[in-house]
């Protein structure tokens, strides 16, 4: 095959997304940021919605989500993006407004914010990224963080006589009200990177038609926190961390 046949348009099949800048990444190698990163740009980009979009980031790793994604963004204190969220969506109806945050941000010092903007029924699209472990600021327990899981804070395992019981923040977002979709994902697989875009379209058109709160937990990787090599990290997720959090919708009304 000749070369002008190879890179005639008819024959591409693949291309980074034109909302993904090339701003070198300061995400871990093998970090499951990334991966969302490029699926938060492409679905903006096919519901044709860069001039519409309005991202939250509030403190952790996902904060510097501004450097790659060439949407509007707003950046939050710590755990309280999903009030600037509502705020947002509130005061600018017409807009598809999301947040993007990390489990030591949502459900740690974020909690409140969370639970009750979701009661409220906000028509906000929230992205969790669980991946059970405060990443960014040196690998402590998060709420997430497993039973018997040791991290820098819990270097002998997580204990619930000392530290409780992890914290499952899709289950208690499904019971409420306000909340019209809540699902489970991850992207360690093709298939599973397939189905998280859809979650996230489908969130995104949620946020965009009025219907609620919708909430993406995305079950994910943390090869650096972990002590583990990307692929040694993908195989401890799926033996330790989907039994705890099942991927899956748990709501979809």
């Amino acid at each position: 095959m000749e070369l002008n046949e190879i890179i005639r348009p008819e024959n591409k099949v693949y291309a980074k997304p034109r909302l993904m800048n090339s701003n070198h990444m300061h995400y871990c190698p093998g970090c499951s940021h990334g991966v969302v990163h490029k699926l938060v740009a492409e679905v903006l980009e096919e519901m044709g919605q860069e001039e519409t979009a309005i991202g939250i980031t509030p403190v952790g790793c996902a904060v510097f989500a501004y450097n790659y994604i060439d949407i509007d963004w707003i950046e939050a204190a710590h755990g309280r993006a999903p009030a600037i969220a509502s705020a947002v969506k509130r005061l600018q109806p017409d807009k598809l407004v999301f947040t993007y945050q990390g489990d030591g941000d949502l459900a740690a010092i974020g909690t409140a914010e969370t639970i009750h903007a979701a009661n409220r029924g906000e028509n906000i699209a929230i992205i969790f990224i669980n991946n059970a472990i405060y990443g960014m600021t040196g690998g402590q327990m998060a709420p997430t963080t497993l039973l018997g899981q040791k991290t820098a804070t819990t270097p002998y395992g997580r204990r619930v006589d000392l530290n409780g019981y992890p914290l499952s923040i899709a289950p208690i977002l499904a019971g409420l009200d306000g909340t019209c979709y809540v699902t489970r994902q991850s992207v360690h697989t093709p298939a599973a990177v397939r189905k998280a875009k859809a979650a996230i379209r489908k969130a995104f058109e949620n946020s965009l038609a009025g219907r609620g709160c919708s909430l993406v937990e995305v079950v994910s990787t943390c090869n650096s926190g972990w002590k583990l090599s990307p692929a040694e990290a993908n195989r401890w997720m799926i033996e330790n961390m989907f039994p705890k959090y099942p991927l899956g919708d748990l709501k979809n009304v």
